[in-house]
């Protein structure tokens, strides 16, 4: 239940923060006056001890003058920002490149260097593919030559296994299995290059345990589109063409626990991968 304020207590916090915002942005009384249209008169009684609120309207044209927000002016929020700077802070929308080394993924991996990381990928997670994997799908996509790429690509790969992050990936059964025969998004791909790339994830698997973590989510009990959860600072719902990506701590929160369910719900846990690997083995034609 909301506490109720008493009008006189939320007067006089409008009347002290009315005069830090006007002394912040160094604006007088008489330029409020004139950015709001009234007399100078009003605004210098909405400054003394003991004033009334003003109404909806007035306050409305002081914050919008200040450029913050009429809530906290009316101690209805606890941050003075406009909601739509709040927003902005909170929730950015930025491009995703088709390419196999991406900056701006690189990025908030060296910000949240040493918290865990939280991942649903795409397809196979890249910090797993085997170099023959990632000639295969990215070759449309590379600028340089491939041998250069991959080069790099790895070069990453090295510093984020370094960087003191714990990794927790889940990915549907269906995405393995399809990789295993070849199939769907898989087709075309040679079966020594898929075995290949599934003893490289048994490898990993045994010698990275516990700090990379791999399970496999029925899809038909459960959905999730490719997310990034890193530590508490952001999470990242990938679109396609852009990542979408919220700071605010509720929001990381809730797709936290989603990956969490996600996990505790695994058909497949971290600890039976290697096993499940193996029979994915037998099953490349």
């Amino acid at each position: 239940m909301m506490e109720k304020v008493d009008k006189r207590d939320r007067a006089e916090v409008f009347r002290i923060r009315l005069t830090e915002a006007m002394a912040e942005r160094k604006i007088t009384q008489a330029a409020l006056a004139r950015k709001t249209g009234v007399d100078r008169s009003t605004i210098s009684a909405l400054l003394k001890p003991g004033t009334r609120l003003p109404n909806a309207q007035l306050a409305a044209d002081c914050a919008r003058a200040l450029g913050i927000s009429a809530d906290w002016l009316l101690n209805l929020s606890g941050r003075p920002e406009p909601i739509a700077d709040l927003m902005a802070a909170s929730l950015s929308l930025t491009e995703a490149p088709r390419a196999l080394i991406d900056e701006r993924i690189f990025a908030w991996h060296q910000e949240a260097a040493g918290y865990k990381i939280r991942h649903v990928p795409a397809t196979l997670p890249d910090m797993l593919k085997t170099p023959e994997v990632v000639e295969w799908e990215y070759s449309p996509q590379l600028g340089r030559t491939a041998e250069q790429a991959i080069g790099a690509f790895e070069d990453r790969l090295r510093w984020m296994r370094g960087a003191g992050s714990d990794y927790e990936i889940a990915l549907p059964m269906h995405e393995l299995a399809a990789f295993a025969t070849g199939s769907g998004y898989y087709e075309g791909l040679a079966p020594e290059v898929r075995l290949g790339q599934l003893r490289h994830l048994m490898q990993l698997c045994e010698q990275l345990y516990p700090s990379l973590r791999l399970c496999l989510f029925d899809a038909r009990r459960l959905f999730s589109a490719p997310i990034t959860v890193f530590g508490p600072l952001l999470a990242v719902i990938y679109l396609g063409r852009h990542y979408l990506a919220f700071r605010d701590s509720a929001r990381v929160e809730t797709i936290t626990q989603h990956f969490d369910l996600l996990v505790r719900e695994a058909e497949v846990g971290a600890r039976d991968m290697v096993a499940h690997l193996q029979g994915l083995c037998d099953r490349v034609r």
